[in-house]
């Protein structure tokens, strides 16, 4: 009797076993069905979406490079000359200058010999005569003027003015315990001064570029001589060494 119950109990739990597992495979079956029919294709839809989304981040991310890339941009550099441009287009300053302009070169009259140079700085004011220096003077640049005040043009050189090919040359005595024009060269010429030439075509403003004093024995190799169109050289004594200096003046047209 009580194998019987055990056969029955196991038969009956063995049912009870089999039934568990066709109902769940049929509800699961039933609710598998359910959901594809329903949801399915939208849910299958997004999840390839999204899988295919977080692959190609991944591919970029692989590669270097971000999913947003930021727009381009341009960076200028402010510089006080950029302000300037800026505040001149703007009106508020004037535009710099051109580093390229130069100043315009003097108008000159058509060269002619000098009659009289003027020179207010250096209380000089003296009339100008031509003096033609023969082979050997200018060979030797022994040169002599006439025991006056005045002044002497050097002929054989330049003639100042437009078509100028030499430099121009005056000079004069300085006199020893006596006032004289060419005694102010020594005392009163400055680098900067100006003062003009009256020529038989016009009047020429000059600026003065330099002042040296060299030895007398010296001054046939300085080079004071270089051919300089429209240059002037004015040449005396040195009044605190007559004897043995020179003065020497050189200018060039101011504008």
């Amino acid at each position: 009797m009580s194998k019987e119950r055990s056969r029955h109990a196991a038969r009956k739990a063995g049912m009870k076993r089999r039934w568990n597992r066709g109902d769940l495979a049929i509800l699961l079956c039933g609710v598998l069905a359910f959901l594809s029919m329903t949801f399915g294709a939208p849910l299958f839809h997004q999840m390839q979406v999204s899988a295919s989304g977080n692959s190609a981040v991944a591919g970029a991310a692989a590669a270097g490079i971000t999913s947003r890339q930021p727009a381009p941009t341009v960076t200028v550099t402010e510089t006080p000359e950029t302000r300037r441009t800026e505040a001149a287009a703007e009106g508020q300053v004037p535009a710099p200058a051109s580093p390229d302009v130069q100043p315009p070169a003097p108008v000159l009259p058509a060269a002619a010999e000098p009659v009289r140079i003027r020179y207010a700085a250096a209380a000089f004011d003296v009339p100008v005569h031509s003096l033609d220096v023969d082979a050997a003077a200018q060979a030797s640049q022994t040169l002599e003027p006439p025991a006056t005040k005045d002044g002497y043009w050097l002929t054989p050189f330049g003639t100042p003015g437009q078509g100028s090919a030499n430099t121009t040359y005056v000079i004069g005595h300085s006199w020893d315990g006596a006032d004289a024009p060419f005694n102010h060269l020594s005392s009163a010429a400055t680098v900067g001064d100006r003062f003009e030439v009256d020529t038989a075509t016009g009047t020429i403003p000059y600026r003065v570029d330099n002042v040296t004093t060299y030895l007398k024995s010296s001054l046939k190799d300085s080079p004071i001589w270089s051919i300089v169109p429209n240059r002037l050289v004015l040449i005396s004594c040195f009044t605190e060494d007559p004897w043995g200096k020179n003065v020497v003046v050189t200018a060039s047209p101011a504008p």
